[in-house]
């Protein structure tokens, strides 16, 4: 009897871990890890900086200003993995109508209410502390990033247009938090950048939506009844033109880059990069979800990683 006992109880000690590891994996899902590329924003004003001879008088040296560009990004992950639990809490139902989202932990039921609502309340209140701790400006902004978030989930997500515009709204939070985070002046071009870039992304998969759902796409999402595809196409076309554009205007007029006008070579791979995903989204439909043709599409990829490389040589060349 004494040793059923104790073999129950080793099998109880065996059972839970293995359940906790699980839950933490749903947990870890459900904030869709994937999505955290978009918190690369963060590091543009960075990117955009290095040219710069001084560091702030608070600060010690440019290693300093990256960390804390990157705990910027970690509370951004954590507050929008919030977020996106509290979305999939709302879209359960409309999500298990959907061939992919339907897999995610909260609406195939992998992950209850209080456990999402819970875990959610926590990290959105570490992020917004931690983004505190690092400048006030930059918890600010990530708290203001939460609140518009919030208003997405709740309403702006229903409202045609306005649901773009707040997904832009969004990248550009990121940006200005980067900014404040290291205590950098920035060119408002790097605002209006970010927020077309983010215009074209949000445009292009909710042409993806309805181009994959067709005759189900309403009952997924609302809004896709107002998009169509008359519509989508004139936004796609403004939008992208209006990237191009005020990225290769950027280049030459923003008083912190160089001023022989180097920057304008950076032009290209913004091009390429552009209409690469709008091949990739009109040809392929893999425009409903960007943060896996980041990681997939291979030229996609060593395009901005080109950019990256290009710009940092650029701005450290001409100081």
């Amino acid at each position: 009897m004494a040793e059923d006992t104790l073999a129950s109880a080793d099998s109880a000690s065996l059972v839970r871990p293995a359940s906790l590891l699980r839950h933490l994996r749903y947990v870890l899902k459900a904030m869709r890890p994937r999505q955290w590329t978009k918190n690369g924003i963060v590091f543009m004003a960075l990117i955009f900086s290095v040219n710069q001879d001084w560091v702030p008088e608070k600060f010690d040296t440019w290693d300093h200003l990256l960390a804390r560009c990157i705990i910027t990004a970690l509370a951004f992950c954590a507050v929008s993995g919030a977020e996106y639990m509290v979305n999939d809490l709302r879209d359960r139902e409309s999500d298990r109508l959907h061939p992919k989202k339907r897999n995610r932990p909260i609406a195939a039921g992998l992950l209850g209410t209080k456990e999402a609502l819970t875990w959610s309340a926590v990290l959105a209140t570490a992020g917004i502390i931690v983004a505190f701790l690092i400048d006030w400006r930059t918890g600010a902004v990530v708290l203001g990033y939460m609140g518009l978030m919030l208003a997405y989930t709740l309403y702006l997500k229903h409202q045609v247009i306005l649901d773009v515009m707040a997904i832009s709204g969004g990248f550009v939070l990121r940006a200005l938090a980067g900014a404040y985070a290291i205590d950098v002046p920035t060119s408002p071009w790097l605002y209006v950048v970010t927020a077309l870039g983010a215009l074209f992304l949000a445009i292009t998969k909710r042409r993806a939506e309805g181009d994959l759902l067709q005759d189900d796409a309403t009952n997924h999402r609302a809004t896709l009844e107002h998009y169509t595809p008359e519509l989508l196409n004139q936004m796609t076309a403004m939008v992208t033109a209006s990237t191009v554009i005020s990225y290769a205007l950027y280049t030459f007029t923003a008083e912190n880059l160089p001023a022989n006008h180097m920057m304008m070579i950076t032009i290209p791979f913004v091009a390429y990069g552009v209409f690469r995903y709008l091949f990739l989204s009109l040809t392929r439909n893999e425009g409903g979800s960007p943060e896996e043709v980041l990681l997939k599409d291979r030229p996609l990829l060593l395009t901005i990683v080109g950019w990256v490389v290009t710009s940092m040589v650029v701005l450290t060349a001409y100081r």
